[in-house]
């Protein structure tokens, strides 16, 4: 069954187009014009909504006109005959011939998520011919970067103002729901990222006839929240969540930057709409990013959290940085990891000296370990980046890396691993944008630099100092992961033996996984275990220093214990344990059967 939807344009069985939009503040001279017609007048009703029934097909163009200067397009458009500023299309819903209907998902236990950006991919097309690699190395969930309509050819996607629109830059609806059919013929779902904490600067014009759609009261990094107390507010993003799982058939949704959402108790409903509105049998999963780290939203609702923790503390043994949002994760790294493993998060509820002392976080041990989304890096931890500069680049020892890699994809927490690390690309992964407008791209330009003004090497406008200017395309082109990648085979069969064991050995015992602690040994080394779901135990060493550290004796897997040795990122790290020392730059898993 089709959902019924309150916004944008919609065909009807009765073969009219019924087009709605909440307008309370409209002015007095707003018009619906559809190709082929006469302007129709619309005044919005008591609750703000105006709506008009005109006989027009699937494909017809049309517009909002606001006064005899200013058009828009449906903030509600399913599809644009071009840019932000142009017009929306009428698209017909389930014109699509899925092959695989019969598709339902999969647990989330079993994911492993493939952060891509479409675009850098080929497109859609492009995207679908690289599936079979990914499937056959043992990803299980693609993630899109968003792609709703943002303006130009070329964005990260968080500048959307469309959030119905597939952005064409990509390909076309059609070609997005190929790649998304042709996932699932390959076993494989995708998860679609999503911006409900802002519109982009260029083509929202929502301002201009629903001000209630924003409070004044409360600022985020990107102007005024949005108000999701406004019944017709709420309606429009719950509605577009289900939109994506409905005509798309996404499998999930990953929240963009929830903290910048005013009241968390919107998310939890939020959450029980997409639920209700989906079939029981398809596995749908929502994931947040929350820098608060609300283990209440994953209590029932959210299935799991992108765990910034986790990845902040590894990036300090890994690089030794400090600076930044760094500096809450460089006293005693070991400690932080052994928590961040046998718990989900450091903090929860500790004040954070990067925050000015206010607490963050709530306590997340109770929380099983799939409610975590583990990853090395991502679009942010690279992109946000002054240089863009990706771990391979970063990391002076090879073998730590890898060391690295071990614990991520065999840890129960869910890995996420970010397009082109499968092949060490070593491509930087910049910011980039189109922007049409010159005012506004030299604004981005300069609030990117400016940014970084505070660390002395971005200081002054010198060559040496100045960054990548987000809307030159070479930004965009330079951002390639698989262009010139370097020992990409050494670093593909890693990542496919990896993935391999743990479909095969971890990922079908997650369903009631436990975490049983976890122990620091010496300055960088960390042991942690969990209880599988049949009873066997999963255990890691894992030492991030240059050093051997003696492992204390309860820690040392006994001699009256059988322990199958799983994986060791470097020859002879097993026989090193047996003797009481962890090697340095080692992970080493093992796993005791149950009997």
């Amino acid at each position: 069954m089709t959902p019924a939807f309150s916004f944008g344009a919609i065909p009807l069985d009765s073969g009219v187009t019924r087009f709605r939009l909440w307008a309370p503040d409209a002015p007095e001279g707003l018009a619906l014009e559809v190709e082929g017609h006469p302007p129709i007048a619309l005044r919005p009703d008591a609750d703000g909504y105006a709506q008009a029934d005109v006989d027009c097909p699937p494909g017809a163009r049309y517009h909002y006109r606001l006064d005899a200067d200013t058009t828009i397009p449906d903030p509600a458009s399913r599809l644009q005959a071009g840019d932000v500023h142009d017009d929306s299309l009428v698209v017909a819903p389930g014109a699509y011939d899925w092959r695989h209907p019969q598709w339902t998902g999969r647990p989330w236990e079993e994911t492993v998520l493939y952060e891509v950006h479409a675009g850098l991919a080929g497109g859609y097309a492009g995207l679908l011919a690289r599936l079979p690699d990914l499937a056959a190395m043992g990803i299980t969930m693609l993630e899109l970067m968003p792609i709703a309509d943002f303006p130009g050819g070329r964005n990260w996607g968080y500048d959307g103002v469309l959030p119905y629109a597939p952005d064409t830059a990509y390909g076309t609806p059609e070609e997005l729901k190929r790649l998304i059919d042709g996932a699932h013929g390959l076993g494989m779902g995708v998860m679609l990222d999503v911006v409900y904490n802002h519109f982009g600067p260029d083509g929202n014009y929502l301002p201009r006839y629903a001000a209630p759609f924003f409070r004044a009261d409360i600022h985020t990094p990107w102007g005024d929240a949005i108000d999701f107390r406004a019944p017709a507010v709420s309606a429009f993003f719950k509605e577009n969540a289900l939109y994506w799982l409905t005509e798309y058939r996404f499998d999930g949704l990953r929240l963009d930057a929830v903290h910048a959402i005013a009241g968390h108790e919107w998310l939890h409903e939020l959450a029980q709409y997409v639920r209700q509105g989906v079939p029981p049998e398809r596995n749908i999963h929502l994931v947040v990013e929350n820098d608060d780290n609300r283990a209440t939203l994953l209590q029932g609702d959210f299935d799991a959290q992108w765990n910034d923790d986790a990845h902040h503390v590894l990036h300090h043994l890994l690089t030794g940085e400090t600076r930044g949002y760094y500096a809450d994760y460089c006293d005693e790294p070991a400690q932080a990891l052994a928590r961040c493993l046998a718990e989900g998060w450091l903090y929860q509820g500790q004040p954070s000296r990067y925050r000015g002392g206010q607490p963050r976080g709530e306590p997340s041990a109770a929380l099983p370990p799939t409610a975590f989304v583990l990853f090395l890096q991502n679009h942010d931890q690279t992109g946000n980046r002054a240089r863009g500069e990706r771990l391979i680049n970063l990391v002076d020892n090879p073998q730590r890396l890898r060391a690295a890699v071990a614990l991520q994809l065999l840890a129960p927490q869910i890995p996420l691993i970010f397009m082109g690390e499968e092949c060490g690309a070593r491509a930087p992964f910049l910011y980039f944008t189109s922007h049409t407008d010159p005012a506004l791209a030299q604004a981005v330009r300069e609030g990117r630099q400016r940014e970084f003004s505070a660390f002395p090497e971005f200081a002054g406008d010198t060559p040496a100092a100045r960054l990548a200017d987000p809307n030159d395309p070479a930004s965009y082109h330079t951002s390639n992961p698989w262009a010139g990648a370097e020992d990409a085979g050494t670093w593909l069969r890693d990542y496919a033996a990896l993935l391999q064991l743990r479909a095969r050995l971890i990922s079908p015992r997650l369903a009631g996984a436990a975490s049983l602690g976890a122990s620091v040994i010496g300055e960088r080394g960390v042991f942690a275990r969990w209880e599988l779901a049949d009873g066997a135990r999963l255990s890691v060493y894992t030492n991030l220093g240059s050093s051997h550290q003696a492992v204390p004796e309860p820690l040392m897997p006994g001699p009256d214990v059988y322990a199958t040795l799983l994986f060791e990122s470097l020859a002879g790290g097993r026989d090193a344990l047996a003797r009481g020392e962890l090697c340095p730059d080692c992970t080493v898993w093992l796993l005791e059967e149950a009997s």
